[in-house]
């Protein structure tokens, strides 16, 4: 049966309370990406504290658990009730982690080391983008990071249809550029077909 849906709007939580429901989640990874492991990895090899860490419009919160039992603090938050029932349905022992909150009102219990960013950005439209990439600022303090995964496209004139929203590499370097240093940058191989060919793992510190 095919998927109906009277929400167009994808800055409303109504456009994914409808998309959840009916089971329509092309972008559900349902796994922990490679790159994320690979980043977990090094940091428990380098790091010997345990790092307080923000998934925004976390969705299904597939990551909650690895990252969770590999010592971290992780608070996962969407401001659809449908993909936070979806969450804590799945990632039990942890599901007091989930909670419903809209990403620009929510304030951390304590100062955050790392925000992890899987189809957050690109799921909401270009003109909030700026915003978006301010609230990730303000909730980062100097040298803490942001890292995951960013759908981007070196093409400038690209299609504002979606979502998902690609951003080009320039505008997206212009928008990070004041609060943000990029330390690493690479192309990810085990993409879903929503995002094939235009994701990229970064890590930025936040100046």
């Amino acid at each position: 049966m095919t998927a109906q849906f009277s929400s167009r709007d994808p800055n409303h939580p109504t456009f994914w309370d409808e998309r959840f429901a009916q089971g329509f989640t092309p972008w559900n990874f349902a796994a922990v990406p490679q790159a994320l492991r690979d980043f977990v990895g090094a940091f428990q090899r380098t790091e010997s504290s345990t790092p307080n860490c923000l998934i925004p419009g976390c969705g299904h919160a597939n990551e909650l658990g690895f990252l969770c039992e590999s010592g971290w603090q992780v608070t996962a938050i969407d401001f659809s009730a449908a993909a936070v029932q979806a969450a804590k349905s799945q990632v039990e022992p942890w599901s007091a982690q989930v909670q419903q909150a809209d990403f620009f009102e929510f304030t951390p219990a304590g100062p955050l080391d790392l925000i992890y960013e899987r189809a957050f950005f690109c799921a909401l439209p270009p003109a909030i983008r700026e915003a978006v990439v301010r609230r990730w600022a303000e909730l980062l303090p100097s040298g803490a990071k942001l890292i995951g995964y960013f759908l981007l496209d070196e093409t400038e004139s690209i299609s504002k249809k979606g979502p998902p929203f690609l951003t080009s590499v320039k505008e997206f370097a212009g928008l990070m550029s004041p609060y943000f240093e990029c330390i690493e940058n690479v192309k990810v191989s085990d993409s879903l077909a929503v995002f094939e060919g235009k994701e990229h793992w970064q890590v930025w510190r936040r100046i």
